[in-house]
């Protein structure tokens, strides 16, 4: 069973993720299976170089994971993350969609895949969350 009730219940507990909500990014789809974060690109997310930082890809995988895990279990925490960059986003939007692969009694698998607009992968994410 869900934890939250709705949509707009999940996003106004996460209004409290005050360093993804501050960068623009949100909650677009939550079920118990997967997530859906996306944030536009702007120069609030840009490097030195003038790409999209790898911080704040690495955010918006976190965020879809965080949205999914907390829905399943709340609290529920990141406890082990590996993150493989792909390639550099040349589109306006970035979509993460974590995508439940583990249920376990006191931790979840998820896989998340961040793609632009465009449908370029961007960013792989693999996380383990520890129920508390």
């Amino acid at each position: 069973m869900a934890v939250f009730n709705s949509l707009d219940e999940a996003r106004e507990y996460f209004k409290g993720d005050k360093f993804a909500t501050g960068s623009g990014m949100v909650i677009d789809d939550l079920t118990e299976e997967y997530s859906v974060c996306s944030v536009d690109v702007t120069d609030k997310l840009a490097n030195a170089n003038g790409g999209v930082m790898g911080g704040a890809l690495f955010t918006l995988a976190d965020f879809a994971f965080a949205a999914l895990v907390n829905n399943i279990h709340k609290p529920t925490v990141a406890q082990q993350v590996s993150v493989n960059y792909l390639s550099a986003p040349k589109g306006k939007k970035l979509i993460a969609t974590a995508k439940l692969k583990k249920n376990g009694r006191t931790s979840t698998i998820v896989n998340v895949d961040v793609v632009d607009d465009t449908g370029r992968d961007v960013l792989q994410f693999i996380g383990v969350g520890f129920k508390l």
